[in-house]
């Protein structure tokens, strides 16, 4: 059977899309993640946001340069992001298969996600992750640390728990250039954060 994404994490975005775009927009903006993204991201180039949210950090990404197009699978968030930045593209696309995408980026960012994934689903996040990335290009990977096991949110959201290994062991098409463990300057969360850049083919 195909893996899927966590259902009930899909219903409780879309539910409560508004709720949740309402909470990212009163944060702080995540700066410390911008600096990394200035520091490693490729300049001007093609960006996909996988998990774009409510858009913020779409639109980030689009006044500092990159031509970039958020992606997420609930609808909800994305007719968020739509009414916020009726001038950025967005679309559809599901981790951890991302079928939708058959085109390659200079840059691919998945800011918070994949913890809302089942821990047998992560491995082939990645490496769809890593599919649509072209050569030499530049990923971008974080997740909220949960530990212990896994977390079901009253509102459904999942949280699993998994050993940063289990991300680093699926990038085996990548060089890892930067890896921490840190409280998210926006959230206030505890966050892993991972950039690696796709080894060229051949």
């Amino acid at each position: 059977m195909p893996l899927r994404p966590d259902a009930s994490t899909l219903d409780a975005y879309t539910r409560d899309a508004g709720r949740h775009s309402h909470e990212w927009l009163d944060q702080p903006p995540p700066d410390d993640m911008y600096a990394l993204w200035e520091t490693h991201l490729l300049p001007a180039g093609k960006t996909a946001d996988i998990g774009c949210g409510n858009g913020r950090d779409v639109a980030w990404l689009a006044a500092h340069g990159y031509h970039v197009t958020g992606f997420d699978a609930s609808q909800g968030l994305l007719d968020e992001a739509r009414q916020l930045y009726p001038e950025l593209a967005f679309r559809t696309a599901t981790l951890p298969s991302l079928a939708e995408i058959d085109e390659q980026f200079d840059n691919v960012v998945c800011e918070t996600v994949l913890m809302h994934l089942p821990v047998d689903a992560i491995p082939d996040a990645i490496d769809n992750l890593v599919r649509i990335l072209r050569p030499n290009g530049m990923l971008y990977l974080s997740w909220r640390v949960t530990e212990g096991a896994d977390v079901r949110q009253p509102d459904g959201r999942l949280y699993s728990a998994f050993p940063p290994a289990l991300i680093t062991d699926a990038l085996t098409d990548c060089l890892i250039l930067f890896a921490d463990d840190a409280t998210s300057a926006s959230s206030g969360k505890r966050v892993c954060r991972i950039i690696a850049a796709k080894r060229s083919e051949g």
